[in-house]
């Protein structure tokens, strides 16, 4: 009778360890606004503060070093599972936006980006170019 007793109290110990347990329902998360390409592609140079707050909504971080910058990320969660991650963050300069960056850019930040690194690129290969003796 001890026996069965002991073992059937090592048998409920054990079921306590049990870490996977089954059924337990996780709910799906959004958190951050919205972003979407159709989204970005609406912001134009120069638009104002309140322009870009009624297109992007009110952004999920305004830095309080840096007013000039409004962040905002975005994530879709099922369960556990990350299924879409995005980040854009805006600039401006006074009440002027002057700059985009992030996952999704407008056609007019894409082209800004793309000429930068090809000026990096060019400055590159000029310095692999010029010989180390030369001093020109």
């Amino acid at each position: 009778m001890r026996v069965l007793i002991a073992s059937l109290l090592l048998l409920c110990l054990s079921a306590c360890g049990f870490v996977g347990f089954p059924g337990v329902y996780k709910i799906n998360i959004e958190q951050g606004n919205i972003i979407t390409q159709d989204i970005v592609d609406q912001l134009e140079p120069g638009m104002s503060r309140r322009q870009v707050r009624f297109i992007l909504g009110t952004p999920l971080v305004e830095d309080s070093f840096n007013q000039d910058r409004w962040d905002y990320p975005y994530e879709i969660k099922l369960g556990d599972e990350i299924i879409r991650r995005a980040m854009v963050a805006v600039y401006f300069d006074g009440d002027r936006l002057v700059d985009v960056t992030g996952d999704y850019l407008p056609a007019w930040a894409e082209g800004a980006a793309e000429a930068e690194a090809e000026a990096e690129a060019e400055a590159e290969a000029e310095t692999a170019d010029t010989p180390a003796g030369d001093a020109s």
